[in-house]
């Protein structure tokens, strides 16, 4: 019993720390980053990432500082602010599997693609230029590109263009000059719906596709020496 009432402690403390209005990603960073960080990290990432807090991110064990989160979160901050300059992006605060800082960046697909197909638009493409140069001013990230559909047309269609969207956008960061090795593409078909598609006009919302940028191992190495 004291076992589960302390696992609902660390929930609530959890959700005040990330709940406060106007926190930073640098107060944020500091406060996963201390000793409860990998508690407080699980739970505040699987609630703020939609379920894929574990996912995002590669793992480097152990708990990362408090000093150091809050280097890392400084250096998201800035980067969100750069982000949201773009046209066409929703841009967020996530926690990776390391209890760290991370950003999620949403591009509706009726930016980037025409309906049921996979090759950019023209449009899209400034969009995703100006996102290619943020990640290439800040190279010590990991990138996650997940391509979502709506529920009509079943599996057997939706998996396969939700992947072919993926990385479409992948393929054109490369082009721009982003890293290959730092990006990673995955498809998730309609599994992931963000809103009940029985409301007219809502479909639109689940067609989407997603990025996640999270510190990878050497911006974390780089943290933890103070720098």
């Amino acid at each position: 019993m004291k076992k589960i009432k302390l696992f609902v402690a660390l929930a609530i403390s959890a959700g005040i720390i990330f709940s406060g209005c106007g926190a930073s990603n640098t107060v944020k960073g500091a406060a996963i980053g201390g000793g409860g960080g990998v508690v407080a990290g699980t739970i505040v990432g699987a609630l703020i990432g939609q379920g894929k807090g574990a996912a995002i991110g590669a793992a480097v064990g152990g708990v990362v500082g408090a000093g150091a989160g809050a280097i890392i979160g400084n250096k998201m901050d800035k980067q969100k602010a750069e982000l949201e300059q773009i046209n066409g992006t929703q841009v967020e605060t996530v926690t990776d599997c390391n209890g760290l800082q991370a950003i999620k960046v949403v591009f509706d697909s009726g930016i980037l693609f025409a309906s049921g197909k996979s090759e950019l638009s023209i449009a899209s493409k400034t969009s995703l230029t100006n996102f290619a140069t943020s990640l290439k001013n800040n190279p010590d990230t990991d990138v996650a590109i997940y391509g979502h559909t709506d529920s009509q047309g079943g599996d057997n269609v939706n998996v396969p263009l939700s992947e072919k969207r993926a990385l479409s956008v992948q393929n054109y960061l490369a082009m721009q000059g982003v890293g290959a090795g730092r990006m990673a593409a995955f498809g998730r078909g309609s599994s992931e719906p963000v809103a009940v598609e029985d409301t007219r006009g809502v479909q639109a919302l689940n067609r989407r596709v997603e990025i996640y940028i999270s510190a990878n191992a050497q911006m974390i190495q780089d943290a933890e020496q103070g720098r």
